[in-house]
């Protein structure tokens, strides 16, 4: 007994470096892994600090690579969105990764057939949005991954039918095939967890399964052969079987020809009378639809409104309580009105942007109103939105566009305010050419600028508690009025926003600390304001953040100003004027030192260091102490070199 004691006593420590060496062989094995599936992509400048060296990738949930997510110090995920990144998603290398949990490759440029995901078995989210994939996806594409909860394909270019294997997934939670070329009918979906399927925008024909006739109608547009719940429901098809002989003789040899002549003949009659039925019955409907009451003008047909709380009481309800009303949050002496008011006016579709449509209409006193439509929303409840709204509806600012009301939809939501007259700086940036204007000049531009970075802090001195209390500041949520005085829009939505919509759309989410960290701080607006600084004041659009994926030799806005630095010599950039929009026209030498100056200040609210990058303050106190000059006297900076740097500057 004493002798076993012993052996187990010896033994025990043994078993316990055993295992510790396994573990330790499998942490250098990380790195090994990921460096071969590094090797398997093209353009992987992001992913400088993937290199060999005696420090482990994890420690903890903390990681010293770009782009891995860490779970007690394994790997547990691949969040490379944004990244420029293309060449070949090597499966069968990231099959040795055991802890591989979750993959996230959005907003890059790998193109070609899905990779072999049914080799990675436990996976549980796949995000390959906004790339440029291709080609049919083999039906057993899926097949085993029973712990999948979340597959995002939007915005690529997959054909053919819908992965049967889809299907069959026991967790499947969110699905997100829209903005495809998927073709055939739509497979029928019976997990009871599936709460998101959106299949807009492709191919797709016949009728919607029952187990998804609940879900928004939304989900299917854009496909035109689709119908059924929630949509039209499907046209009746009536198939006329003629009896045949079960002999194999010619059957004609037993029929007389007057009962073949009948028979032509009800063929020919039947048709018509059918026809003659359809068209009394079209006309019909026309009829008592043109005595009903006129519907709203059909730009704002999209805009629908439901009082689902109403539909749900009982009919001692009175009818005037049922009708759906907004909520006013602004709290000035204005007339109130309606939502009925907004949806019978005239009404225009303004534009469609990331969370939803905008819509101009007319109240009954000619007063233009604005409508936005959100649905992205539907992931907070109804207090915590209503208080949310009243903590926006107080904010008053010459600089900030003020809420004037919403209405509450669990489904969807309307926000309310004023119309701006003069459209966004993107498109006077960008498009001012189709206003039939000339470009901004730089007073106007410095003008812009000031406003911006007033409203901004304005922003975060109201609104503490929120981290990036903008959060999707971008040239086409800056409004400008007739005197050019801009006015910030979309702010303070990430509490609200759905969160798998944030990350992948909003503007914070697009920053160096978020896509190499996976955080959002309080300099992410800064680093916002950066951006847009250098595109007012280049012209050029900052595309690598808004529009990736349109070509593979894009460069970002800040990677192209920083490029004009040489070897980290800021003076280089401040003596090459082809950096600056021509645009602009002539300048005087002092305001071009001025330009300059905005310029410096444009590139230290972009550092990628969020240590290094100014704060709020800071940016909004130089950029306020630009004061013009008179230009007079002062030659001109830019007319001079404008016909040299011409055939250069390409945008």
């Amino acid at each position: 007994m004493t002798f076993r004691r012993q052996l187990q006593l010896d033994i025990q420590p043994l078993i316990l470096l055993l295992f510790s060496m396994v573990s330790i062989s499998y942490a250098l094995l990380d790195p090994e892994i990921l460096l071969k599936f590094k090797s398997s992509l093209t353009n992987h400048t992001a992913l400088k600090s993937w290199e060999n060296s005696s420090n482990p990738i994890c420690n903890g949930e903390r990681s010293n690579w770009i782009g891995v997510v860490c779970q007690k110090g394994a790997v547990l995920g691949l969040k490379l969105e944004n990244m420029g990144l293309s060449g070949t998603i090597d499966a069968n290398t990231l099959v040795a990764l055991s802890s591989l949990r979750t993959l996230n490759f959005m907003n890059n440029n790998f193109n070609g057939s899905i990779p072999e995901f049914n080799k990675l078995t436990g996976l549980r989210t796949i995000f390959l949005s906004y790339n440029r994939f291709s080609g049919d996806i083999p039906g057993n594409a899926f097949k085993g991954m029973v712990r999948l909860n979340k597959l995002y394909l939007s915005k690529n270019r997959y054909t053919g039918p819908i992965p049967a294997s889809l299907a069959t997934l026991p967790r499947l939670s969110d699905l997100k095939l829209d903005g495809n070329r998927f073709s055939g009918e739509i497979p029928d979906f019976k997990q009871e967890k599936l709460h998101v399927v959106d299949l807009s925008n492709n191919q797709l024909e016949g009728p919607i399964p029952a187990s998804l006739s609940k879900m928004n109608a939304d989900m299917f547009a854009g496909n035109k052969g689709v119908c059924g719940a929630p949509l039209k429901a499907c046209e009746a098809t009536v198939t006329i079987i003629f009896p045949t002989s079960t002999t194999p003789a010619d059957p004609r040899e037993n029929v007389s020809p007057n009962f073949m002549n009948k028979i032509s003949m009800w063929i020919i009659v039947i048709p018509i009378v059918v026809g003659v039925f359809i068209l009394l019955a079209i006309v019909a409907f026309v009829i008592i639809n043109q005595r009903k009451k006129p519907l709203p003008n059909p730009k704002l047909k999209a805009i629908k409104v439901e009082d689902r709380a109403s539909a749900a009481s009982s009919n001692e309800t009175k009818p005037t309580e049922a009708a759906p009303k907004l909520t006013f949050v602004r709290d000035d002496d204005g007339d109130k009105f309606d939502l009925q008011d907004l949806l019978n006016g005239s009404a225009e579709i303004l534009g469609s942007g990331c969370f939803g449509s905008s819509y101009r209409t007319s109240l009954p006193d000619g007063t233009a109103m604005v409508v936005k439509r959100y649905k992205q929303m539907n992931g907070v409840g109804k207090e915590d939105f209503q208080e949310h709204m009243r903590r926006i509806g107080r904010l008053r600012h010459n600089n900030v566009l003020t809420l004037v009301a919403y209405y509450y939809r669990k489904d969807e939501k309307l926000f309310v305010c004023d119309f701006v007259q003069n459209c966004s700086l993107a498109v006077h940036l960008h498009a001012h050419q189709t206003l039939g204007q000339p470009g901004l000049d730089w007073p106007t531009r410095l003008k812009i600028v000031k406003g911006v970075a007033k409203g901004l802090a304005y922003l975060h001195k109201e609104l503490p508690s929120l981290i990036a209390p903008h959060g999707h500041l971008k040239s086409s949520n800056v409004l400008l009025n007739e005197s050019f005085e801009p006015l910030l829009t979309d702010y303070a939505l990430i509490p609200v926003i759905n969160a798998e919509s944030a990350h992948e759309l909003m503007v914070a989410y697009k920053s160096p600390e978020y896509v190499q960290h996976g955080r959002v701080t309080k300099k992410t607006d800064v680093w916002s304001l950066g951006v847009l600084i250098l595109e007012i004041m280049t012209g050029k659009f900052p595309s690598n953040f808004f529009l990736k994926g349109k070509g593979n030799d894009e460069e970002d806005i800040v990677t192209w100003v920083k490029s004009k630095l040489g070897d980290d010599d800021r003076e280089t950039l401040l003596t090459n004027l082809e950096v600056f929009d021509r645009e602009m026209g002539a300048i005087g030498v002092s305001d071009g030192k001025m330009m300059k100056q905005l310029l410096k200040i444009g590139l230290s609210c972009c550092e990628d260091d969020v240590q290094k990058r100014i704060d709020l303050k800071e940016a909004a106190g130089r950029i306020e102490g630009l004061k013009l000059r008179n230009m007079s006297n002062d030659g001109e900076f830019f007319s001079a070199i404008a016909s040299d740097c011409e055939e250069d500057m390409k945008w």
